[in-house]
């Protein structure tokens, strides 16, 4: 269960109309990532757990070494599930709960062989999408009061794309296009290629169903206001400074949502969200990760 102040947090912050993605990990896609992180683990064999008698029972806590924000509690316990089902876990925390230094977050129990064969899966996959959730609420609390929503990219570590991004809303933030195949994003280039945005944004209205999302890309405020000609309702601001946002708020005057992108971290993040815009995008959140300090404490 996600925390209750998660949501509170998220919901209060987004416009009502914004639009936005969430991502909702199936049960069958945390399987499919756990299994791929235990094999690469495991190999054939756990030879140093063979060490310890087959019938040999153990406990275990995990604690966390710094405050964070707890997420990736489906992921750990789909690691002690795979290797051995009898294993069981005892949350104290909830699934977005705030800990400080110290706090035990979960006790688990079974064959002691298991908890020590899917430790370090278990823990890569907590520590890493905890620390994607703790930089998120970060973010997410500098631009509080505000109207500005922060989301993620696709720069994401390959084959976690989905854990990080959900990591992101446990955050309090939301979720850009999750891959090509579900959003469509008009950059340069592909203007250019078109001739025009117009001819560009008709040709993916052609192309994709209505409830393919299309967004472009503009540099200047020629470029936007070509964009609203087009009757485009996603536009990405690209690199442009504060001033130009403003600009840009005041040009659009609600007939699209302003995306910013480019760039921002924590230094410019509140003058960004202060323009006016609508959502943040930053690559940061889920690219440049720092595993947040957990360790599980064994009882044999």
């Amino acid at each position: 269960m996600i925390a209750q102040d998660v949501k509170s947090r998220y919901n209060s912050l987004l416009p009502r109309k914004l639009y936005r993605m969430s991502v909702q990990p199936k049960h069958h896609e945390i399987a499919r990532q756990v299994s791929l992180a235990l094999s690469e683990d495991i190999g054939d064999c756990d030879w140093t757990a063979g060490l310890i008698a087959a019938d040999r029972q153990g406990k275990a806590t995990v604690v966390a070494r710094e405050a964070a924000v707890i997420c990736g509690q489906p992921w750990f316990g789909e690691c002690f599930r795979q290797v051995d089902p009898s294993v069981t876990i005892v949350w104290q925390v909830d699934e977005g709960a705030s800990v400080t230094a110290g706090t035990t977050l979960c006790e688990i129990a079974g064959p002691a062989r298991a908890l020590l064969t899917a430790e370090r899966s278990a823990l890569n996959f907590l520590q890493t999408l905890s620390a994607v959730a703790t930089e998120t609420r970060r973010y997410v609390d500098i631009v509080a009061g505000t109207r500005a929503c922060i989301l993620d990219t696709r720069k994401t570590l390959p084959g976690l794309r989905i854990a990080q991004k959900y990591a992101v809303t446990v955050g309090g933030g939301s979720n850009q296009r999750t891959g090509l195949y579900d959003g469509i994003l008009i950059k340069e280039n592909h203007i250019m290629a078109a001739g025009s945005i117009r001819a560009a944004v008709e040709a993916a209205r052609r192309l994709a169903p209505p409830h393919i999302p299309v967004q472009v890309e503009v540099e200047t405020l020629d470029q936007l206001a070509e964009a609203l000609g087009a009757d485009v309702t996603l536009i990405l601001l690209d690199n442009m400074s504060p001033a130009t946002m403003r600009e840009a708020v005041a040009l659009t005057a609600g007939r699209a949502q302003l995306e910013a992108s480019g760039g921002i971290d924590t230094t410019t993040l509140r003058v960004v969200a202060e323009t006016g815009v609508d959502r943040i995008s930053v690559g940061k959140l889920t690219k440049d990760v720092r595993a947040i300090d957990l360790s599980m404490r064994f009882m044999l």
